[in-house]
């Protein structure tokens, strides 16, 4: 039997599950399956679905893997989302997910009561709506009935991880996205929960945070059944999706990775803390005991999906039409559901520069703009900030797929655009970390032996990147302002 680790993608959309030989971190096999859909500006899933998914992925992927021991798991998954717990373990309701704007006004309260540039220094981070602190004080004032059986909350992975062992555990990275804790000190900050409510044992209703290569527990009884496991399995801490990214692509300081997925990230990797004093970059955590700046968009790949649909066509035919399209037309402030960078959690999208002469390539090129370019002003925060950029540039995802996505970020960048041989990184990155646990190889230099091909996959010069300076103008966001709309 081929000893293998698993590794977990719990994301918006679906559960992935991959299995990795542990000799030498070849894929064996992987399978996923579907979460709830959702939309903003509520968006809540049932985290019994997760585990449903979770499952029968796993299953999917075991039968499909043949003879293999699985000897670690690791989850990682959507950040931010509350999973709140009653004293039974019970969830309480469902959970809200990083997605769900309809808690700003609770998180606007906190931010004027604490200070923007005290959550930056304590933080990392200035939080928006996105962040679990904005569930649990709208959990409190919209549901205090349910708010009272409130005894532990967890987030989105730990929740798997919680049914996997029974233990309440998370890391570092995951934490550092809540709004209470602190990545450099590594410890929660308990004075900005009892704001929301001060009569609560907060530090009793919080995981444990691990360590890189912590060991969250090792599989119930229960668990195995449902999973078809006939031995026990050590399950690691887990971390966050893009930072189990990183870590499955191995990237170095400089690298830029965009990845385009329901939301877009732009992130990078540092061995330092990074603070930005505007707000924008979020300075959380990796999986190395390091840190993972990173700029996150609420409008990535659905916004491609929206008009793909609204002009009839596939993905593939959008994708040829932008390539089309030349260098005028309209371009989109692609704030369709609300926004997180800039923070305008009510705003709406704006195509600007209409005219009779507009042409369905250039409509085309504008939804795929939309997107790349709200992604390349995060990179100008990172630069802003001091962070190093002048590595290679990765583009992830399932919009990364489209040769008009890769395309406008090297025109838009003027550097080459790199694919890599790991389709589910974040997936790949739970399995380097889980492999970890198992001690004998520290966790980077298991990355690096793990570290997948990368090939060049655009080149700039298609497209001006004059382009973009009309899109900051329509946008705003060379304003850099944290102003909602």
């Amino acid at each position: 039997m081929i000893p293998v680790v698993c590794g977990v993608d719990t994301s918006t959309q679906s559960c992935k599950v991959e299995f990795f030989a542990l000799e030498d971190g070849r894929r064996i096999a992987g399978a996923s399956a579907a979460h709830p859909p959702v939309a903003p500006p509520r968006s809540e899933q049932n985290p019994q679905a997760w585990w449903d998914a979770f499952v029968g992925a796993f299953r999917s992927a075991l039968a499909q893997a043949g003879p293999v021991s699985v000897r670690a798991i690791s989850v990682a998954g959507q950040c931010h989302g509350m999973v709140p717990l009653d004293a039974s373990g019970a969830v309480i309701r469902d959970a809200k997910l990083w997605n769900d704007t309809t808690t700003d006004a609770e998180l606007r309260a906190l931010v004027e009561r604490i200070g923007p540039e005290q959550l930056i220094a304590a933080t990392g981070s200035l939080p928006t709506a996105a962040f679990t602190l904005s569930k649990v004080a709208w959990f409190a004032a919209h549901e205090p009935e349910n708010f009272a059986r409130l005894a532990t909350i967890l987030l989105p992975h730990d929740y798997l991880t919680y049914r996997l062992t029974g233990a309440f555990a998370t890391d570092r990275s995951e934490a550092s996205g809540t709004g209470y804790f602190d990545p450099s000190a590594n410890r929660y900050l308990i004075d900005h929960l009892a704001l929301v409510d001060d009569t609560r044992d907060w530090a009793a209703m919080l995981p444990e945070v691990l360590a890189p290569d912590g060991v969250a527990g090792t599989t119930t009884a229960v668990a195995m059944t449902e999973l078809g496991l006939s031995e026990p399995v050590l399950v690691s801490a887990g971390g966050g999706d893009q930072h189990a990214s990183a870590l499955g692509l191995g990237i170095a300081e400089g690298d830029a990775v965009f990845a385009f997925g329901t939301s877009g990230v732009v992130f990078s990797t540092t061995p330092e803390p990074v603070r930005d004093p505007r707000g924008f970059v979020n300075g959380v955590a990796n999986l190395t005991g390091g840190f993972l700046p990173l700029v996150c968009t609420l409008n990535g790949a659905k916004v491609i999906d929206t008009f793909a649909r609204l002009m009839g066509t596939d993905h593939d035919e959008l994708s040829a039409l932008a390539l089309q399209a030349g260098q005028e037309g309209p371009v989109l402030a692609a704030f369709l559901d609300g926004e997180r960078t800039p923070n305008r959690p009510l705003a709406t999208g704006l195509l600007a520069d209409l005219t009779t002469e507009t042409t369905r390539e250039q409509l085309a090129r504008a939804a795929y703009e939309g997107v790349v370019f709200g992604l390349v002003a995060g990179l100008a925060h990172f630069e802003r900030c001091g962070v190093r950029t002048d590595g290679e540039v990765i583009a992830i995802g399932g919009a990364a797929r489209s040769a008009a996505t890769r395309q406008i970020l090297a025109d838009a960048l003027g550097k080459p655009v790199h694919l890599v041989d790991a389709p589910e990184a974040v997936a790949r990155g739970a399995a380097v970390q889980a492999a970890a646990v198992l001690g004998g190889t520290p966790i980077m230099e298991l990355a690096e032996r793990w570290k997948p091909e990368r090939r060049v996959a655009a080149e700039p010069g298609l497209v001006s990147s004059d382009r973009f300076a009309r899109y900051a103008e329509v946008a705003a966001v060379d304003s850099l302002d944290r102003s909602r709309a």
